[in-house]
């Protein structure tokens, strides 16, 4: 590890943002999930509610880039449970879509506890969707096409809702639960060994202020003694 990327690790954690997420209603396109997680990475958000279907997904997790290691995407199969568990969260439901009624995008004020309901690329957010909303919202064009494609709409709402987050002070210092900070500090330091204790219930080793496992040799070898009681090895 790095002091560099030890720093860019701890910096890019401080700034995440627990209560700002994104909602995806059937956006089936992956190049297009794929540039939505990416814009999430980029304003802090730490998880995508993804409503899509089960080949779509299964394209998605195959060709996804570097920013599905940093942003975790749960899977729904239908929108209603992820809008209701949000809303239970206290989330307010912002929903992107082009009417006569939507509002400026401008206009919101993303310092709440936020979700962005972003929809499919022809139709747009659901009528489920829709009706659940706090808010509709849309961005303003000033040419001859109505809309923007839907990760382009997606980062610049984001940009919006990041600019007010930073005028108030969102980004100033860490907003996660330590325990929570600390366990995906080391997940994104020690990916294979983080994969190797979730799949066997073990606790994370203890890391030194660098980033490097406490006496690692020690840890390695109790693993190796729990391999030969029959568990797997880490190698």
């Amino acid at each position: 590890m790095t002091p560099e990327r030890w720093t860019r690790l701890r910096t890019a954690l401080d700034y995440r943002q627990p209560d700002l997420t994104v909602v995806t209603d059937f956006v089936e396109k992956q190049r297009n999930l794929a540039a939505i997680v990416r814009s999430c990475d980029s304003v802090g958000i730490m998880r995508v509610h993804a409503v899509i279907g089960d080949e779509e997904f299964r394209s998605y997790r195959g060709t996804s880039g570097s920013a599905s290691r940093w942003v975790e995407v749960e899977r729904y199969q239908a929108l209603l449970p992820a809008l209701n568990r949000l809303r239970e969260q206290g989330f307010q439901l912002v929903a992107a879509h082009l009417s006569d009624t939507a509002d400026d995008y401008r206009n919101v004020d993303y310092t709440r506890p936020t979700a962005l309901v972003m929809g499919a690329e022809n139709e747009g957010v659901s009528e489920q969707g829709r009706a659940m909303a706090d808010h509709c919202v849309t961005v303003p064009m000033l040419g001859m096409v109505e809309s923007l494609n839907v990760s382009v709409a997606t980062a610049t709402i984001l940009a919006e809702a990041r600019r007010q987050r930073e005028q108030a002070g969102c980004y100033a210092q860490s907003r996660l639960d330590q325990e929570i900070y600390n366990s995906l500090l080391f997940q994104w330091a020690h990916p294979k060994i983080s994969r190797f204790c979730d799949q066997r219930g073990l606790d994370y080793p203890a890391l030194d202020a660098s980033g490097d496992i406490i006496d690692a040799n020690a840890w390695h070898a109790r693993v190796r003694a729990g391999a030969h009681d029959g568990e797997q090895d880490l190698e």
